[in-house]
């Protein structure tokens, strides 16, 4: 067999060593242990993050029967935790309150979740449009001011 045809049309010759991989990282036997990505340090000293994290199995338990999620922004400090650790951290404290509350048992969160480091207040305005419209896309009201449970609990500025 031709070194074309065993290795496909132009393609270069196939490695036989394995891949070097980071530390820690996937290999064909063993997937990655989470599905987030690296953070790289961000453009800003303190950016703002975009969140979403789901109810457990997508049970509808937040502020109405329709509700599955959880969206909202937060700024790290500048000599902050890793952001997953500020997050499994926020997931426990809010499991307890919620599971209390609605006499519930845990787990109450998914064990992944969405985050998105916002890089202008263009994107900020833009993800801020979305999470204020969510309410409307989903028929629960017709305008965002008649949602009660919007709101902001500190200003994050550009």
């Amino acid at each position: 067999m031709s070194d074309k045809i065993e290795n496909g049309a132009g393609a270069p010759p196939r490695r036989n060593a394995s891949p070097v991989r980071p530390e820690g990282g996937p290999t064909p036997t063993r997937p990655a242990p989470f599905r987030h990505l690296a953070h790289l340090p961000s453009c800003r000293d303190n950016p703002i993050v975009f969140f979403t994290t789901c109810t457990y199995q997508r049970a509808r338990i937040l502020a109405s029967p329709q509700c599955d999620k959880m969206h909202f922004f937060a700024r790290p400090a500048i000599d902050a935790r890793p952001l997953a650790d500020w997050v499994q951290m926020w997931k426990s404290v809010s499991s307890r309150r919620i599971a209390a509350a609605l006499a519930i048992d845990p787990p109450i969160w998914q064990t992944d979740y969405f985050d998105r480091y916002l890089r202008s207040s263009e994107s900020y305005s833009k993800k801020w449009h979305y999470v204020e419209q969510n309410a409307v896309r989903a028929h629960l009201v017709e305008t965002v001011e008649a949602w009660p449970s919007r709101g902001t609990i500190h200003d994050l500025m550009f």
